[in-house]
Protein backbone atom coordinates (compact mmCIF):
# COMPACT_ATOMS: atom_id res chain seq x y z
CA UNK A 1 0.00 0.00 0.00
CA UNK A 2 1.26 3.44 -1.13
CA UNK A 3 2.15 6.38 1.75
CA UNK A 4 -1.31 8.09 -0.02
CA UNK A 5 -3.42 4.89 0.34
CA UNK A 6 -2.39 4.70 4.07
CA UNK A 7 -3.02 7.54 4.50
CA UNK A 8 -6.85 7.72 3.62
CA UNK A 9 -7.09 4.74 5.09
CA UNK A 10 -6.08 5.87 8.90
CA UNK A 11 -8.76 8.53 7.72
CA UNK A 12 -11.60 6.21 6.64
CA UNK A 13 -10.62 4.36 9.90
CA UNK A 14 -10.68 7.18 12.18
CA UNK A 15 -14.32 8.00 10.58
CA UNK A 16 -16.00 4.52 11.32
CA UNK A 17 -14.53 4.44 14.88
CA UNK A 18 -15.67 8.32 15.28
CA UNK A 19 -19.15 7.30 14.22
CA UNK A 20 -20.71 8.29 10.79
CA UNK A 21 -22.38 11.65 11.82
CA UNK A 22 -22.37 14.84 9.65
CA UNK A 23 -19.74 16.89 11.22
CA UNK A 24 -17.32 13.62 11.50
CA UNK A 25 -17.51 12.94 8.27
CA UNK A 26 -17.74 16.34 6.81
CA UNK A 27 -14.31 16.77 8.91
CA UNK A 28 -12.90 13.80 6.81
CA UNK A 29 -13.75 14.41 3.20
CA UNK A 30 -12.72 18.31 4.03
CA UNK A 31 -9.31 16.56 4.64
CA UNK A 32 -9.14 14.90 1.72
CA UNK A 33 -10.59 16.65 -0.58
CA UNK A 34 -11.66 21.03 -1.52
CA UNK A 35 -14.79 22.30 -1.23
CA UNK A 36 -17.05 19.89 0.42
CA UNK A 37 -19.94 21.19 0.76
CA UNK A 38 -20.89 21.80 4.52
CA UNK A 39 -23.78 19.46 6.59
CA UNK A 40 -26.81 20.76 6.78
CA UNK A 41 -30.38 19.81 7.74
CA UNK A 42 -32.95 19.05 4.70
CA UNK A 43 -34.30 21.86 3.20
CA UNK A 44 -38.30 21.60 3.49
CA UNK A 45 -40.25 21.84 -0.11
CA UNK A 46 -40.54 25.76 -0.80
CA UNK A 47 -37.97 27.08 1.19
CA UNK A 48 -34.79 28.98 -0.32
CA UNK A 49 -31.45 27.43 0.56
CA UNK A 50 -29.60 29.39 3.45
CA UNK A 51 -32.87 30.55 5.16
CA UNK A 52 -35.16 28.53 8.04
CA UNK A 53 -33.59 25.19 9.18
CA UNK A 54 -30.59 25.10 6.56
CA UNK A 55 -30.10 28.96 7.77
CA UNK A 56 -30.20 27.62 11.40
CA UNK A 57 -27.75 24.61 11.18
CA UNK A 58 -25.23 26.95 9.88
CA UNK A 59 -25.62 29.55 11.92
CA UNK A 60 -25.33 27.12 15.11
CA UNK A 61 -22.18 26.12 14.23
CA UNK A 62 -20.83 29.56 12.93
CA UNK A 63 -20.71 28.72 9.17
CA UNK A 64 -21.60 31.31 6.53
CA UNK A 65 -21.95 30.36 2.93
CA UNK A 66 -20.88 32.55 -0.10
CA UNK A 67 -24.33 33.10 -1.81
CA UNK A 68 -24.00 31.29 -4.76
CA UNK A 69 -22.41 28.26 -3.35
CA UNK A 70 -25.36 28.40 -0.49
CA UNK A 71 -27.82 28.62 -3.74
CA UNK A 72 -26.11 25.45 -5.67
CA UNK A 73 -25.54 27.92 -8.24
CA UNK A 74 -22.02 26.56 -8.99
CA UNK A 75 -22.49 27.43 -12.65
CA UNK A 76 -21.93 31.26 -11.70
CA UNK A 77 -18.47 30.00 -10.98
CA UNK A 78 -17.52 26.87 -12.54
CA UNK A 79 -18.13 25.14 -16.11
CA UNK A 80 -19.84 21.91 -15.70
CA UNK A 81 -19.21 21.09 -19.00
CA UNK A 82 -14.94 21.26 -19.04
CA UNK A 83 -14.70 19.14 -15.64
CA UNK A 84 -15.89 22.12 -13.40
CA UNK A 85 -13.18 24.37 -14.59
CA UNK A 86 -14.12 28.18 -13.57
CA UNK A 87 -15.95 30.29 -16.12
CA UNK A 88 -13.56 32.90 -16.18
CA UNK A 89 -9.27 32.60 -14.82
CA UNK A 90 -9.29 32.96 -11.13
CA UNK A 91 -7.74 36.51 -10.84
CA UNK A 92 -11.16 37.58 -12.76
CA UNK A 93 -13.74 35.82 -10.98
CA UNK A 94 -14.73 37.86 -7.99
CA UNK A 95 -15.34 40.79 -10.51
CA UNK A 96 -17.87 38.73 -12.58
CA UNK A 97 -20.64 39.38 -9.61
CA UNK A 98 -18.67 41.79 -7.14
CA UNK A 99 -17.62 45.56 -7.69
CA UNK A 100 -14.17 46.04 -7.27
CA UNK A 101 -13.23 49.61 -8.05
CA UNK A 102 -9.03 50.13 -7.84
CA UNK A 103 -9.56 53.87 -7.41
CA UNK A 104 -7.83 54.41 -4.21
CA UNK A 105 -4.16 55.13 -4.23
CA UNK A 106 -2.75 52.23 -2.07
CA UNK A 107 -4.56 49.06 -3.09
CA UNK A 108 -3.58 45.69 -1.41
CA UNK A 109 -1.20 43.27 -3.16
CA UNK A 110 -3.43 40.59 -3.40
CA UNK A 111 -6.66 42.71 -4.11
CA UNK A 112 -4.19 44.49 -7.21
CA UNK A 113 -3.57 41.22 -8.95
CA UNK A 114 -7.27 39.84 -8.23
CA UNK A 115 -6.11 36.99 -5.69
CA UNK A 116 -9.28 37.53 -3.64
CA UNK A 117 -8.76 33.73 -2.70
CA UNK A 118 -5.46 34.34 -1.28
CA UNK A 119 -7.87 35.64 1.47
CA UNK A 120 -11.51 34.69 1.00
CA UNK A 121 -13.10 30.99 0.20
CA UNK A 122 -15.21 30.93 -2.28
CA UNK A 123 -17.60 28.62 -1.03
CA UNK A 124 -17.90 29.34 2.51
CA UNK A 125 -16.02 29.61 6.18
CA UNK A 126 -16.51 29.86 9.60
CA UNK A 127 -14.43 32.71 9.51
CA UNK A 128 -16.05 36.46 9.25
CA UNK A 129 -15.99 37.79 5.56
CA UNK A 130 -15.02 34.42 4.40
CA UNK A 131 -11.82 34.73 5.72
CA UNK A 132 -9.27 31.18 5.42
CA UNK A 133 -8.51 31.63 8.98
CA UNK A 134 -9.43 33.65 11.85
CA UNK A 135 -9.30 37.53 11.55
CA UNK A 136 -7.52 38.51 14.85
CA UNK A 137 -4.01 36.75 13.40
CA UNK A 138 -4.94 37.25 9.72
CA UNK A 139 -2.55 39.50 8.49
CA UNK A 140 0.46 37.09 9.65
CA UNK A 141 -0.49 34.40 7.30
CA UNK A 142 1.83 37.00 4.72
CA UNK A 143 3.33 39.26 6.80
CA UNK A 144 6.07 38.49 9.54
CA UNK A 145 5.01 39.05 12.87
CA UNK A 146 8.82 40.06 14.24
CA UNK A 147 9.23 43.00 11.43
CA UNK A 148 5.64 44.73 12.47
CA UNK A 149 6.78 44.72 16.11
CA UNK A 150 9.55 46.83 15.33
CA UNK A 151 7.66 49.25 13.55
CA UNK A 152 6.78 52.00 16.06
CA UNK A 153 3.13 51.78 16.88
CA UNK A 154 3.08 47.68 15.91
CA UNK A 155 4.17 46.73 19.50
CA UNK A 156 1.07 45.23 20.79
CA UNK A 157 0.44 42.72 17.59
CA UNK A 158 -2.33 41.33 19.92
CA UNK A 159 -4.50 44.22 18.08
CA UNK A 160 -6.04 43.98 15.17
CA UNK A 161 -4.49 44.65 12.32
CA UNK A 162 -7.94 45.93 10.58
CA UNK A 163 -8.01 48.43 13.13
CA UNK A 164 -5.82 50.89 11.55
CA UNK A 165 -5.48 49.16 8.23
CA UNK A 166 -8.06 48.86 5.42
CA UNK A 167 -7.63 45.55 4.40
CA UNK A 168 -7.93 46.39 0.54
CA UNK A 169 -7.45 49.65 -0.33
CA UNK A 170 -7.04 53.36 0.89
CA UNK A 171 -5.71 56.47 0.09
CA UNK A 172 -3.23 56.76 2.67
CA UNK A 173 0.38 55.31 3.13
CA UNK A 174 0.46 51.09 4.62
CA UNK A 175 -3.15 50.90 3.95
CA UNK A 176 -4.05 53.47 6.88
CA UNK A 177 -7.31 54.13 7.38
Amino acid sequence: MTRRGAGIGVVLAAVLMGGCGAMTRHRALSFLFDGVPYPSVAVPAGEQPGTGSDATVARAVGYREHGPYAARLCGACHDASATNALVVPADRLCSQCHAINLNRKVVHGPLAAGGCLVCHDPHGSKHRFLLVSESDSFCLRCHDAGAIARIPGHEDTSRACTGCHDAHMSDRPFLLR
